[in-house]
């Protein structure tokens, strides 16, 4: 990437990012599906590479190649993830766990702060890529939230945990690009940031829930929690990142028992107190007359103990992990460029993938582990006693074929995106407009474009951490700052990243509404990225 001379003018500025435009138009006004509006976006990329930046057709099969084994990633985990979904709901498990929690706590908002927020960030500290919003979503929708205000909190509550989160990924790939002089002082800054979108991401879920009311009920509960998470966070980064997001999720899941034991949260709320929640279906009045679930609570959590079992051990054990890592997938593919001199080396294993390290594994191995127990117990043969039986399989493919495609188009997309260099035109164009406290502003909006096109915090920091650093060295600014809010953009960006919504509204059963969830946490973004843009200023003008 040295030599290149991507040409960066207004012209190429807008065409590139036109695909991103046109993206967010067709999925928001026009409202399109997602399988129709990715490709869209795919083909229009492709267009601007071929005519406006020089991009051989070579380099753009390339990246069309890559972007598809990047998809494989991602749906790896899509799959085994509705595979589970499919294997719980048939046993009649999601229905004796919205009983069950019913019974353990009558406070609505408390179990959607619990579900949303905690749970999912705990997930997020040792799976991630995906697995909290395919196990948090259903639990959602479960306990009386609508579908499409389930797959909102799902994407977005746990936001703040993609950084540090799959026990530091994210973090170790961003070092390893950025060429950092003070490894703890990016560490600590990049936990300082994340606060904004730890908090607002719980006050969000609050006022979906039930809008100012809810705020003023639960504020306290958000800013305890918020604080364990946030906070807990930003100590434990201090002397060991990549376990900081997982021991903040956890101590704040301990911390849920002696909440729930708080009579303002352990009560249902009175109807006065918050009349009106446009994001519950219904109350819970009607289910004193349902009958009785086919399994008790706690083997309804049975996917859920099993999951966290099954990646701890096979994360945390060093003899089990080194065994597991020795059997890497990757693809081989040649150097490429374009006319403006974007060079990609050629490479023996692009993007190597852990086959059995994989969270789509740990999804995997929990599935086919919950579906013997549950086969055992006669859950399903119960289960349909009640309902129509459906096909395990044959619902799977209802639901995945349809999540596939925008994700491989998405990828793909970005990909193009890279190789063509387009992504560093708008780099590069935004760093030439803006004086130093302005891109010191929307240094944070860069990383969350990365994450908005690939839907991942680590390539995010993969694609532009080094143009991210070498920017504020051009500048005169610490590079630890500004790395800090690419960090910050990385982690809230994935709230917009539509593979991330395809993969919420699919196993929603809302497919084709991904426009609506990006209304909802569009806006979410927009302020978080502005309260990120002013943290980092305030970062920027404190070390002079």
């Amino acid at each position: 990437m040295q030599t290149t001379q991507v040409p960066v003018d207004l012209l190429h500025w807008v065409l590139a990012v036109l695909p991103i435009i046109a993206l967010l138009v067709f999925l928001v006004p026009l409202r399109w599906r997602a399988p129709e509006a990715g490709p869209m976006a795919m083909f229009t990329a492709a267009i601007v590479a071929v005519l406006a930046f020089r991009t051989p057709w070579e380099t753009l099969a390339v990246a069309s190649a890559k972007g598809v084994w990047d998809a494989v990633f991602i749906l790896y985990v899509i799959w085994p993830a509705l595979l589970l979904y499919q294997i719980t709901k048939q046993a009649g498990a999601y229905d004796a766990l919205r009983k069950g929690i019913a019974r353990f706590s009558r406070n609505d908002l408390f179990i959607i702060l619990a579900l949303s927020w905690v749970f999912a960030s705990f997930l997020q500290g040792i799976a991630g890529f995906g697995a909290p919003v395919a196990v948090v979503v259903p639990l959602l929708i479960t306990v009386g939230v609508k579908p499409i205000h389930a797959v909102a909190m799902g994407v977005l509550a746990h936001a703040w945990a993609r950084f540090f989160g799959t026990l530091g990924v994210g973090w170790l790939a961003l070092v390893r690009v950025s060429n950092l002089e003070d490894v703890v002082r990016a560490a600590y800054e990049s936990a300082l940031l994340i606060l904004i979108p730890t908090y607002l991401g719980g006050f969000l879920v609050v006022w979906l829930y039930g809008k100012g009311p809810a705020v003023r009920h639960a504020w306290p509960l958000v800013l305890i929690l918020g604080t364990i998470l946030g906070v807990g966070q930003l100590l434990t980064a201090l002397f060991s990142p990549e376990l900081s997001t997982f021991l903040a999720g956890a101590v704040a899941l301990l911390a849920l028992y002696p909440l729930s034991r708080w009579k303002k949260y352990g009560e249902p709320i009175p109807i006065e107190e918050i009349p009106e929640r446009p994001g519950m279906m219904e109350t819970r009045g009607s289910e004193q007359k349902e009958e009785a679930p086919v399994m008790s609570l706690s083997m309804s959590f049975l996917p859920y103990i099993v999951l966290t079992a099954v990646t701890l051990g096979v994360l945390l054990i060093p003899a089990i992990n080194e065994l597991m890592r020795q059997i890497q997938v990757g693809l081989p593919f040649p150097a490429v460029e374009t006319g403006f001199g974007v060079q990609n080396a050629a490479v023996e294993r692009y993007a190597p993938i852990t086959v059995f390290t994989h969270p789509g594994m740990m999804l995997l191995i929990t599935a086919v582990i919950v579906w013997i127990v549950y086969s055992a117990g006669g859950y399903y043969r119960a289960w349909a006693t009640r309902h129509q039986p459906e096909s395990i399989w044959a619902a799977l493919l209802v639901d995945a074929v349809p999540a596939s495609v925008p994700v491989i188009a998405f990828l793909v997309t970005s990909r193009i995106l890279d190789h063509s260099g387009q992504v560093l035109t708008l780099a590069y164009g935004i760093a030439a407009a803006s004086p130093p406290l302005v891109y010191a502003g929307i240094a944070s909006v860069i990383g969350a474009l990365g994450a908005f096109m690939t839907s991942s915090s680590t390539a995010s920091c993969v694609l532009f951490g080094a143009v991210q650093s070498s920017v504020a060295q051009l500048h005169g600014m610490s590079k630890e700052t500004i790395i800090a809010a690419q960090a910050a953009g990385s982690a809230y960006g994935n709230a917009i990243a539509p593979a991330n919504i395809v993969l919420g509204t699919s196993i929603a059963g809302v497919k084709g509404q991904e426009g609506a969830v990006l209304r909802i946490t569009m806006p979410w973004t927009v302020l978080v990225a502005v309260l990120t843009g002013a943290a980092t200023i305030a970062l920027v003008v404190w070390a002079r």
